[in-house]
């Protein structure tokens, strides 16, 4: 049935899309000849691309459409609404207005209230008023066996160092002997229409509100605490929590997804296949999870599913529409990149009437691949992939712009999309050997270690059910944080280290590359995210999740 509707529509539209052919082949040559690696920032050229694709569907239990949870949406498209400034801005980060927390303070959550916002990091819950250019905490509660660490910890996690052997000591007394451990708590968070947030603290998920809702100041207080230990196949520790269309929570561990109702209450439990486990989120559609998780062997596959959850309750069953396909790992990254197969939280991409619903990740290759896989049904028009998997849709294989002989070009972000185009980044540069630990790794990627380049985006063609290269910039920096793209402006922005002007965001134009958007942090330590995403609110400031708490920077 699908085939015969996408045949029709190709019949009545074959004269406009050729022509449309011709003129988006002219464009994409003077597109390409346009950007190169030294563009200096310039206004889009290419007029709105992002304003009219389709969105996710709205999921009706989030505080709000949009930054309520981990990835903006619970499509996990890292796309943002609101409008991001041309030009370059220069940040002296001791004037910033900023709220201490860390060492990862990978979201800021909006609340029900457009006036605040929830702080979530890896030691703490912060309320934040966010009305008339303010970032002010006004109230914090720390996770369940979490001690905050002080503004004079953070401190010294963001000072200057001349060598790893420096730095290393340096966080070792902050956070002990095993730093990256700190990653294990509240990273995929979400904010509910009632004003409750959840957070992961270990094997313990965590509920928090208000006191009072309408008097903020007066604190925040811990409602629920539910240690997951015996639901959870001996997982080290809880990914985090998601939350579907019809009010359940979904809790993501290493080796098993729970259901729980907001209160709390274990209602469905779906253990992961033998020798798989996850190290990212889930997304989610109306009635689907989507999960991608890695082998537990060097090299081994990793494996993409479609489990379908209604009413709380899993089901893996075909017929209920439930999938897996298995997607190519590789070794261990020397740095930033966890495990052994997608560094990707699964993306969601074509929505509403779109023709295509895709799921997308990279996966876990030394020179990894943009790999797309049909959501629903698989059309019968779709072109046999290399994989001989029917479910998967395409493979990509991601240069970066980077030469040939490059030995890794890999991403422990997921993959940003607007509309059918898809952008990723290079988070590993080949000239490190493997680090002691992942927080000591972060920190010292940049000022200390050689830093990562290379960022490109690719187009999905809905009618030849393949990917089409676009734009590469191979000297792009973009060490840890995650990509985010403002539709209102057509913008893509990363976050990396550049040796002679040190950490800055940068806004690239979405249709062509070209660099748009500099924000300069200088060598101030402050300016590096730690696996954080990137934000701006309505009025275009730029809210920053530094490794040592959100910052609200003012661009003018």
């Amino acid at each position: 049935m699908r085939k015969n509707k996408k045949q029709m529509s190709r019949l009545n539209f074959m004269a406009s899309n050729n022509l449309k052919h011709l003129v988006c082949c002219s464009l994409a040559v003077s597109l390409l000849l346009s950007c190169s690696d030294d563009d200096t920032p310039g206004s889009n050229e290419g007029g709105q691309i992002l304003a009219h694709v389709s969105v996710p569907a709205k999921n009706p239990w989030l505080a709000q459409e949009t930054y309520s949870i981990t990835h903006f949406n619970s499509a996990q498209t890292d796309a943002f609404p609101f409008a991001v400034k041309d030009g370059v801005f220069d940040v002296n980060v001791e004037t910033c207005a900023q709220a201490w927390a860390g060492p990862v303070n990978l979201m800021t959550l909006a609340s029900t209230s457009s006036s605040y916002m929830w702080g979530m990091s890896s030691d703490r819950v912060s309320y934040l008023h966010v009305a008339n250019g303010k970032l002010e905490r006004l109230a914090e509660c720390a996770l369940p066996g979490v001690t905050p660490r002080t503004q004079d910890e953070l401190k010294q996690l963001t000072a200057t160092y001349t060598s790893y052997d420096e730095l290393e000591k340096a966080v070792t007394t902050v956070l002990g002997e095993q730093p990256q451990m700190s990653m294990s708590n509240g990273n995929y968070v979400v904010c509910d229409k009632e004003n409750y947030v959840y957070s992961n603290a270990g094997r313990k998920l965590a509920r928090y509100r208000l006191k009072q809702e309408s008097r903020p100041e007066e604190g925040i207080e811990q409602v629920g605490e539910i240690d997951l230990t015996p639901h959870i196949a001996s997982s080290f520790t809880l990914v985090g929590v998601s939350m579907t269309y019809d009010g359940y929570l979904v809790v993501a561990a290493q080796k098993a997804l729970l259901t729980l109702t907001r209160d709390l209450s274990v209602v469905d439990t779906y253990l992961l296949p033998e020798g798989q486990i996850l190290t990212n989120s889930i997304s989610l559609d109306e009635q689907s999870l989507y999960v991608a998780s890695n082998s537990t062997q060097p090299d081994g596959k990793g494996l993409m599913q479609r489990i379908i959850c209604k009413g709380g309750r899993f089901s893996t069953a075909a017929s209920d529409g439930a999938w897996q396909a298995a997607y190519d790992g590789g070794p261990m990254a020397p740095s930033i990149k966890l495990g052994y197969g997608t560094g990707s939280t699964p993306t969601l991409m074509g929505f509403g009437h779109d023709e295509d619903k895709l799921v997308v990740i990279t996966d876990g290759a030394k020179r990894m691949k943009l790999v797309a896989f049909w959501r629903e049904e698989i059309p019968a028009d779709a072109k046999a992939s290399a994989t001989g998997d029917p479910r998967i849709a395409g493979v990509f294989d991601i240069t970066c712009g980077l030469p040939a002989s490059t030995e890794w070009i890999q991403s422990e972000q997921s993959v940003v999309v607007g509309g059918y185009d898809a952008f990723v980044v290079n988070n590993i540069s080949s000239g490190i050997s493997k680090v002691s630990d992942k927080i000591v790794g972060v920190l010292a990627i940049g000022p200390i270690l050689q830093g990562p380049k290379g960022v490109e985006c690719v187009r999905w063609n809905t009618q030849t059910n393949k990917w089409e290269a676009r734009w590469t910039r191979s000297d792009i920096s973009s060490v840890s944080m995650i990509p985010a793209v403002s539709t209102a402006s057509d913008m893509v922005l990363v976050d990396g280290w550049y040796d002679a002007t040190g950490w800055e965001v940068t806004g690239l134009d979405w249709g062509t590359g070209r660099t748009r958007h500099q924000v300069r942090f200088g060598k101030d330590n402050r300016g590096n995210g730690a696996y954080a995403i990137i934000q701006y609110l309505p009025n275009g400031d730029l809210l920053f999740n530094s490794v040592a708490g959100p910052m609200r920077i003012a661009l003018q």
